[in-house]
């Protein structure tokens, strides 16, 4: 398979692999066949092809501490990134070039359709708030702040969409059952766990506001991407690539790094998103059709798969045979 699998992504449904099949259906598979394309975890190298290393993490991943040594980087042909800010920290802590030998590609999805007035008539019943991303990356934040928020608001809703099994891992969960379970029984809350992406895509048809008080430091975000397509609010921190995925569009405050703050901080926002949504909603539509039209031009799958298939096609022609795909072991002495 050209985008390699391994132990830790072949059980995953997570935004990398979800990206990786899409683009497996879109790209030339007779151009793909030239191609070993590494998910930044490498376990083995295949000298005939051309081999391009596609990172979706962090540079303190320990899977990447092996791209501090040269003659291991130079035994792969090319980089993909999948954000700018994600690049500069490979460049600021692994010491990667500054040059051809990288690209960024971002991250890609189907554009959600939106019936934006069966969007505007679900606030009849309540206002929809959702969380989509795992639990790690700032759900023990959204709920105490929704909590303190629904005390004084008795039309909203938050449904919760998260779960370690969506990467294979169900037994990660475990550290965070408590925090699962409070969200169970509060009345104006409904845990979903892992759930189909068909569905979650559903979902976020009718649903209003993002909840993303993230504490985690994203490469790039797909669940926000999607969000951005399907009309919601989107309301999160300026913390890592959010800013740039963002283009600054949505509700965006500044990061505390104290817990505490954060809460009373993302509370705060949790009623701002409220109150323009309440008082201002036709204009509130026209400022979310307009980050629909952005996110949906702007993270196209089909402008992805056009962008890695350009890619490959010069890799291919630079690297015509097996002979010419070899790289000695050692460059530097």
């Amino acid at each position: 398979m050209p985008f390699e699998q391994n132990e830790v992504n072949v059980n995953s449904n997570a935004g990398p692999e979800l990206q990786t099949r899409l683009l497996t259906d879109l790209i030339n598979p007779e151009l793909l066949n030239n191609f070993q394309i590494i998910p930044g975890r490498v376990r083995n190298i295949e000298n005939d092809k051309i081999r391009i290393v596609f990172f979706n993490d962090l540079p303190n991943d320990a899977e990447v501490q092996r791209f501090k040594d040269i003659n291991f980087q130079n035994q792969f042909h090319h980089f993909v990134f999948i954000s700018d800010w994600q690049y500069q920290q490979f460049v600021n802590a692994l010491g990667f070039p500054l040059n051809l030998k990288s690209s960024i590609i971002e991250p890609g999805f189907s554009p959600i359709q939106v019936d934006w007035e069966a969007k505007k008539n679900a606030l009849e019943n309540n206002m929809e708030f959702c969380y989509t991303s795992s639990p790690q990356r700032g759900l023990g934040i959204l709920v105490p702040a929704f909590d303190n928020f629904a005390k004084t608001h008795p039309d909203v809703h938050l449904t919760v969409f998260s779960s370690f099994k969506i990467y294979g891992r169900p037994d990660l969960d475990k550290q965070f059952e408590p925090l699962f379970q409070q969200i169970i029984d509060h009345p104006k809350m409904t845990y979903k766990g892992f759930t189909d992406h068909d569905e979650l895509i559903e979902y976020l048809k009718t649903s209003h506001v993002f909840s993303y008080p993230c504490i985690w430091p994203e490469v790039s975000c797909k669940a926000m991407e999607e969000a951005m397509s399907a009309g919601l609010l989107c309301v999160h921190p300026n913390v890592a690539a959010l800013p740039a995925t963002s283009g600054a569009l949505n509700q965006m405050y500044q990061f505390d790094v104290n817990p505490n703050n954060h809460v009373n901080i993302f509370g705060f926002q949790l009623n701002r998103a409220y109150d323009n949504i309440k008082n201002n909603y036709d204009n509130v539509i026209s400022s979310l059709q307009f980050t629909k039209f952005y996110a949906d031009n702007r993270f196209n799958i089909t402008k992805c798969a056009y962008i890695w298939n350009n890619l490959l096609n010069m890799l291919a022609q630079a690297y015509p045979s097996a002979d010419s795909r070899v790289i000695p072991d050692k460059i530097l002495v």
